[in-house]
């Protein structure tokens, strides 16, 4: 892992997930028919990408117990604590709508509705990843969305993974299809026979996913477009160097274009850091991944100050970030741009992607300078609401009427100046 001075340093940006033009024309096609032939394009595509023929794309409730039968009761046990946890954390969020009476009369709020509909994507094929179910879903839930929808693509038996069923079931969720790709985000965004349309789709996935979800945005709406995972370490020389170069290949160990850094004051953790990284790469199951992450997106930059370090931080604004330091919590106020921070030595990056109950859906690709986790906002939209008197008009009728004219907006003046002029009897 190579070391360097933090004069060096380099951003943690890599180039965004725009994708080839073959791929966007790929993407374009298939969800253009998808809107124009529905269960028929869905079932080619699955039949072509999946590889299986499926009468249904609904997983049935034989399949969700049969799910059950094929995990161990603990497994299951572990789910419900980490729903819990989720849950917990996410109920919070939770805001009321308000509303406000002036003196004269005026009522002014807001009023929190959640959305009707949300498709969660949840990657599938070779993997399972039943902590995206609950991840997605369980803030969904909590914001009171009546509608959720999980889609995920099929193996080549026509089957979900049974962990994943256990999850969305544990989770609360009540529609499930077997469909994946582009031709999934397409389904969920326009509908087709079988798949009803949402307003928002959250979730990762390959490149096409992420382009699909791009394409359909503005027709309903999307969490982020994910890029590759990311942690920041800020360690001093307490720091055991075994347990932060463990730390640096839990995300390593994602994707080749992962990034992992190390910022420390101290060169001789930097070297320890650095010998155990290589050491324990040769351990790794997917060694071939992380050791392609470690050498064209790892780091350990090595600062003069702890001050530095953060400042250091701040301009990478990770994706996750561990404080690994001596009085960790004392630099938590200093921190001013991440997706997660992780405060001492015990709060490795995995408790909060499976456990803990804080979101592991994050802002990646230095976008934790202006964005937030997944969360229960998420779910909602927000109305204003304007109950204005008739005192409140008669005091500011006038204002509002020039207002509207040095706009060049006449009959917004004339709305609000017919109002003046009637009998003053109001209602509302």
């Amino acid at each position: 892992m190579k070391i360097v001075k933090v004069n060096d340093l380099v951003s943690i940006k890599r180039s965004i997930e725009s994708g080839t033009s073959e791929q966007v024309e790929v993407v374009k096609e298939i969800i253009g028919a998808i809107r124009t032939r529905g269960d028929g394009a869905l079932r080619e595509y699955t039949e072509k990408f999946d590889r299986v023929h499926l009468a249904s794309f609904s997983v049935t409730e034989n399949e969700i117990e049969a799910a059950y039968e094929q995990v161990d009761e603990r497994f299951i046990s572990i789910v419900r604590e980490a729903a819990e946890n989720i849950r917990s954390f996410h109920e919070k969020q939770l805001r009321p709508s308000w509303m406000t009476t002036e003196e004269n009369g005026t009522v002014l709020g807001q009023k929190i509705t959640p959305l009707d509909s949300v498709g969660v994507y949840v990657p599938g094929g070779t993997a399972a990843y039943p902590s995206s179910v609950l991840m997605n879903v369980l803030p969904a839930k909590v914001a009171g969305v009546k509608r959720i929808v999980m889609v995920s693509p099929p193996d080549d038996q026509g089957q979900l993974p049974a962990a994943v069923l256990v999850a969305a079931k544990e989770a609360g969720v009540k529609e499930i299809y077997k469909v994946g790709g582009a031709q999934a985000i397409a389904a969920l965004a326009y509908g087709t026979e079988s798949i009803t349309s949402v307003d928002k789709i959250t979730g990762p996935g390959n490149i096409f996913v992420a382009l699909a979800k791009r394409e359909v945005f503005g027709d309903v709406d999307i969490d982020m477009i994910a890029g590759p995972s990311e942690i920041a370490i800020l360690a001093d020389e307490t720091a055991k160097a075994d347990e932060v170069a463990a730390d640096l290949l839990s995300q390593a160990e994602h994707d080749p274009r992962a990034c992992s850094v190390l910022v420390t004051p101290s060169s001789v953790l930097a070297e320890a850091v650095a010998d155990e990284v290589a050491k324990q790469l040769e351990l790794l199951p997917r060694k071939d991944i992380a050791s392609r992450s470690i050498a064209d997106y790892g780091a350990i930059y090595i600062t003069e100050t702890i001050e530095e370090a953060i400042e250091t931080v701040n301009q990478l604004a990770p994706e996750h970030l561990e404080i690994i330091t001596e009085n960790a919590i004392e630099l938590l106020g200093k921190i001013r741009h991440a997706g997660a921070i992780f405060v001492g030595r015990y709060s490795s990056e995995p408790v909060g992607d499976y456990f803990a109950g804080p979101n592991h859906v994050l802002p990646t690709n230095g976008t934790a300078r202006f964005s937030s986790p997944l969360n229960v906002d998420d779910f909602q939209k927000k109305s204003s609401v304007i109950i204005y008197s008739q005192k409140a008009m008669e005091e500011n009728g006038a204002k509002i009427a020039e207002f509207a004219r040095k706009e060049g907006l006449e009959a917004h003046a004339r709305a609000v100046e017919c109002r003046l002029k009637n009998d003053g009897k109001f209602s509302y």
